[in-house]
């Protein structure tokens, strides 16, 4: 299956039916009156968040989306039939965006969300409802409501609990086939993997949902590379694993090109917890590894974990650190909700 997570739509509402313009005739009734019904909505145009989608691409061969429009009011008080609705159905996590690109229009995060994009016309008036002590055979009828045009994007944001980040080729591909059934392609040359990937990782007996993007080059926020179109899918994670190659020279440089890339994406990005982690020590000594642990201790401020995807030295100690703080951010959210704060420690998402 091909990988989409943009697509731009065309959407229309029904228009509503016209109301109807008819009188009573029938033997011995001399003054029958006016019978004319109201015209039927428009269909609306609804999104519905799924299971089962992990991609936008059934909007690359269907663009255009109109629904129905209202039936006219018939005769003998009559009201038209209404329009049916067009569904979009979309993966969980797909963000509802206006023309501009920039307004969100709705974010469906959980399957079952909708949101009505374009509401039908409401059906016309009949003469039905004009008559009155002075006006017994109204001879107007009202028009439906015209349905509404609009263009909208559809974004995908895939839904993880942790996002994988780093430099091409700093082993991000690897470690996900190694903690999980997922199988990426996986080569010695930068930029292996060009779509997002997902698997599902344990330890302890939990399990949670890892994101694997394109790697990131120095002036990916100003479209170098692949650019940095990928990191929405790891927006909505809990934590951000941060891989850097043990292999190069300067673990420091690499490491703040990945920070500052992140932090011009969006503050949101930049600010998120991170778990830092020195990869592919098997290919080093442990002068070396002792020696870039702690340039990259000092320059993040903060505790860094060995690791190599290839043997599954270290990839444990990883995995819980990771498990550690996507149970923080349940915590953070449940108190944020007003619900129990008690941290479980076989804590499943």
């Amino acid at each position: 299956m091909k990988f989409l997570d943009l697509a731009k739509v065309y959407i229309r509402s029904g228009s509503g039916g016209n109301g109807c313009v008819s009188f009573r005739r029938e033997k011995y009734i001399e003054y029958g009156g006016p019978n004319g019904g109201d015209g039927g909505t428009g269909g609306s145009v609804i999104a519905v968040a799924v299971d089962g989608l992990n991609t936008l691409i059934d909007f690359r061969y269907q663009q255009h989306f109109f629904a129905q429009n209202g039936q006219g009011g018939m005769g003998n008080n009559r009201t038209g039939k209404d329009g049916d609705d067009i569904i979009l159905r979309v993966p969980a996590g797909t963000e509802i965006l206006d023309e501009d690109q920039e307004t969100v229009l709705a974010d469906l995060t959980e399957v079952g969300d909708r949101v009505v994009l374009a509401k039908g016309g409401n059906g016309g008036w009949g003469n039905l409802h004009f008559k009155s002590s002075t006006n017994q055979a109204p001879r107007s009828a009202n028009p439906g409501q015209p349905g509404l045009d609009r263009t909208i994007w559809l974004r995908l944001k895939l839904i993880a609990d942790a996002g994988l980040l780093g430099l091409p080729n700093a082993g991000k591909s690897t470690f996900l086939a190694a903690t999980s059934n997922a199988r990426p392609k996986v080569a010695d040359y930068p930029f292996t993997t060009l779509h997002p990937n997902l698997g599902v990782v344990g330890v302890d007996g939990a399990e949670f949902v890892v994101a694997d993007i394109p790697g990131l080059i120095e002036g990916a926020s100003e479209g170098r590379g692949l650019g940095d179109l990928f990191l929405g899918h790891v927006e909505r994670c809990a934590v951000l694993l941060h891989l850097v190659d043990g292999t190069v020279e300067d673990v420091v440089a690499d490491y703040q090109t990945i920070i500052t890339e992140i932090s011009n994406y969006n503050d949101v990005l930049g600010d998120k917890p991170r778990v830092t982690v020195l990869n592919k020590v098997d290919s080093l000594l442990d002068e070396e590894i002792e020696e870039k642990q702690a340039a990259l201790q000092e320059a993040s401020g903060g505790r860094v974990y060995t690791m190599s995807g290839v043997s599954g030295q270290g990839t444990e100690t990883v995995l819980r650190a990771l498990k550690a703080e996507i149970s923080m951010d349940r915590l953070r959210t449940k108190k944020a909700e007003g619900g129990d704060a008690e941290e479980d420690e076989t804590w499943q998402p």
